[in-house]
């Protein structure tokens, strides 16, 4: 029970430190690790002990698929190279980097336990990208590099960090095979992906009700991340793939349903895993600190130069990127844009995947032996975490203002604007069948292309220039509009709900015209 009131209060306090983070500017996951700290520094409160091995199973999956289904395939493939460039070159890079300091300044750590450490600190974190790209308004490109590099590099650094514990445990690892690990991981990784998606696009056309399509689709990320596990293949990678695959298929355009209850559906549920996640990533840092003892002292400076390091190598990766771009070696093209490389640089903050995975590792070797350096390892591994978060997730929205990086404005009321008159295309080609059809007389047609066209030119006036005053007009107009609609949908709900309680109203009639009138209120704020 006490687990379960700990857990709770991490999620509550997370959830409102989530809207003050928004309000103070800074990114929701700094202020919620530092909540996790405190509550596991307050007396009386018992260490977690929770089970590592479960943890990731049941925290990654739904992260990674929340992230993953905002955007497709083509947005990853069109940048692949800055992709590739962070999620699979940088981890190796860091990796080893990391390895070698660990092994130099702690030299009673293996070299095969150092590498165990650089597998588990070289991978930023997805969930902390994304919630700090949602909030700070940077151009889409970026963004969809530093969640490229969020999620895929999670494949690259746990599966070295599965070979690397393995050549611990067991004592030997030849390099081919652990290239063939690699290729089978991902291969069988892929194919289970997309199968769990092909699966579930057939399960979901069999079913009609909206609520229990958005419940199996709760299930996909596990679905696909547990069968990945089974076959010792990539869960990552295998839940992005399945993930792309149901995006792709989702085209029912009259499923508009569906799409409203799915997308607040996982809203929620990636608001509160993230005020979760991230709280116990400041709770075990203090479990951890418990369990080493007196000890910890001694590696504080060590912390810092592994956290230093995580830092640094991250900076030369990019900082060679854009002295490439210089020298006309755009391979990356993020070294054409010095200030975007400079924004991906410091935007590299670890999170619940680094904390997980330290935990994760097993206590004995094969021979018996216990697994050389764990607590070690465990405590840098959450001080890098700790240290990443605050140091670069504090600062990185003054360096963003400070470098000007923003959306472009312009570049994205252009598309907005050509994506409305497709639409509008669209939508009159149809009228016109059907008045050719006979379904609708000139009359009702006219009426209704007079409509959409005004409806058109109101929202795609609410992304314009305000400055114009035809354009402010029509604006004003708009919110006109959508003001009263609200403040009469708000006094219709009023009352029906008030005739709720009343001994002569069957309740479920009621809930099914409140039903009607929350789903008008809802289209309407979409349409806003």
């Amino acid at each position: 029970m006490e687990l379960v009131a700990i857990l709770f209060a991490l999620a509550v306090g997370g959830l409102l430190l989530t809207a003050a983070a928004e309000w103070m500017r800074v990114p929701a996951p700094v202020l919620i690790c530092l909540y996790g700290l405190a509550l596991g520094l307050i007396p009386g409160i018992p260490a977690l002990d929770l089970d590592p091995e479960h943890l990731l199973p049941v925290l990654l999956p739904p992260i990674l698929w929340a992230a993953a289904r905002k955007s497709s395939w083509r947005h990853f493939a069109a940048n692949w190279r800055p992709i590739l460039f962070l999620a699979v070159l940088l981890v190796f890079v860091t990796t080893a980097a990391v390895a070698a300091l660990a092994a130099a300044i702690s030299p009673a750590l293996p070299v095969g336990a150092a590498v165990v450490l650089g597998a588990i600190c070289a991978p930023p974190d997805a969930a902390a990208v994304t919630a700090v790209a949602d909030r700070l308004g940077l151009p889409r490109r970026l963004v969809t590099i530093l969640e490229g590099e969020g999620l895929f590099n999670d494949v690259t650094a746990l599966t070295l960090y599965n070979v690397a514990v393995l050549g611990v445990v067991t004592g030997s690892v030849s390099a081919m095979w652990t290239a063939g690990l690699f290729v089978y991981s991902a291969v069988a990784a892929a194919a289970i992906g997309l199968g769990v998606g092909w699966l579930l696009v057939r399960l979901g056309s069999l079913v009609d009700d909206s609520r229990v399509r958005t419940a199996l689709g709760l299930t996909a990320p596990y679905i696909a991340y547990l069968l990945a596990d089974v076959v010792k293949a990539s869960g990552v990678l295998a839940v992005i793939c399945a993930a792309f695959y149901l995006v792709a298929r989702s085209n029912d355009p009259d499923d508009f349903e569906g799409r409203l209850v799915q997308g607040s559906v996982w809203d929620v549920l990636e608001t509160g895993l993230i005020a979760l996640t991230f709280g116990l990533v400041g709770m075990e840092l203090v479990d951890i600190i418990d369990a080493i003892g007196p000890g910890v002292t001694d590696l504080l400076w060590k912390a810092l130069a592994v956290a230093g390091a995580v830092i640094a190598v991250r900076v030369l990766w990019l900082g060679m990127a854009i002295l490439l771009g210089r020298r006309g070696i755009g391979w990356t093209s993020l070294g054409n844009q010095p200030r975007l490389a400079v924004v991906t640089a410091w935007a590299g903050m670890r999170g619940v995947v680094t904390v997980v995975t330290a935990l994760a590792i097993p206590q004995f070797t094969a021979d018996g032996s216990p697994f050389p350096g764990r607590e070690q390892i465990q405590f840098l591994s959450v001080a890098v975490v700790l240290a990443t978060l605050v140091a670069q997730g504090l600062t990185l929205p003054g360096l963003i203002a400070f470098l000007g990086v923003r959306a472009d404005d312009d570049k994205e009321t252009a598309s907005l604007r050509f994506l409305m008159g497709e639409a509008g295309r669209a939508a009159t080609a149809r009228l016109r069948e059907l008045r050719l059809e006979g379904e609708v007389d000139d009359d009702v047609a006219a009426a209704m292309e007079r409509r959409f066209d005004q409806r058109s030119e109101q929202i795609t006036a609410m992304v314009e220039d305000r400055e114009n005053p035809e354009t402010e007009r029509l604006a004003e107009r708009f919110d006109t509009f959508q003001r009263i609609e609200g403040e009469m949908l708000s006094a219709a709900t009023a009352r029906v709900l008030q005739l709720r309680s009343s001994p002569g109203q069957d309740p479920v009639l009621v809930d099914r015209v409140l039903a009607a009138l929350d789903h008008r209120a809802v289209s309407r704020r979409h349409a806003s």
